[in-house]
């Protein structure tokens, strides 16, 4: 199979299972007509965090890098109406795209975006004493991913679902000889999960129109 038959089957799937959504796309423009880099979430993975966070019955969500906030308006929308999602975004300018996306889609009162990086403002949500997240959705900087990881664990409860992204690398998972820094981030991460009893964890390999990766999903167990 090649990337073009990946690309044509994730379009099908969008035509057939995801509405067209003004704010979505309104979104997607806006972070093109930014310059951002285009790494954010696929409308096929958006939903899927959307219905993992339904699944879960998710009334708190922690998100790890925020970028545009595409991914961030697909968690939003599954939240019951008293719900918060908090995200982190280390990027100023990406922070400034996303609240303006968050306005358009409706999402700003759910949503509080905190500025800095992830492991300065982990630690200062922990000391905040925040409420344990039901979800949590990692996709920041592949290198500090164990310690990302680490921390979300502090955060949740036993049923806790956390989704760590873009952990395959092309395959180069499964590379021990790699030096890569954010390969070496994703087998630090399995080599934690090896041993970690709190948590039953699975890492799904994907393909689709953001090529070939995959994804780690764990449950929190206590």
């Amino acid at each position: 199979m090649s990337q073009e038959q990946w690309s044509a089957v994730d379009s099908y799937i969008t035509e057939e299972l995801i509405p067209a959504d003004p704010a979505l796309d309104a979104a997607l423009a806006a972070i093109v007509a930014a310059g951002l880099p285009p790494i954010g979430v696929s409308p096929t993975q958006g939903r899927l965090l959307h219905v993992l966070a339904q699944l879960v019955g998710a009334r708190r969500i922690l998100e790890l890098g925020t970028l545009g906030g595409y991914s961030t308006i697909c968690m939003a929308r599954a939240l019951p109406p008293d719900g918060k999602l908090i995200t982190l975004e280390a990027d100023a300018q990406h922070a400034k795209v996303a609240r303006g996306n968050f306005a358009r889609a409706g999402v700003e009162g759910v949503v509080d975006l905190r500025l800095g990086k992830a492991l300065d403002t982990l630690p200062k949500l922990a000391a905040e004493g925040q409420k344990p997240f039901d979800f949590v959705f990692i996709d920041a900087d592949k290198e500090n991913i164990p310690e990302y990881f680490t921390w979300s664990l502090k955060l949740s409860r036993p049923g806790t679902a956390i989704v760590v992204d873009n952990v395959v690398r092309k395959g180069e998972l499964a590379n021990a000889s790699s030096a890569d820094p954010d390969v070496l981030g994703v087998r630090r991460l399995h080599e934690m999960l090896r041993g970690e009893k709190r948590v039953t964890a699975v890492t799904m390999q994907t393909v689709g129109c953001k090529g070939y990766d995959g994804f780690t999903l764990a449950r929190v167990n206590s």
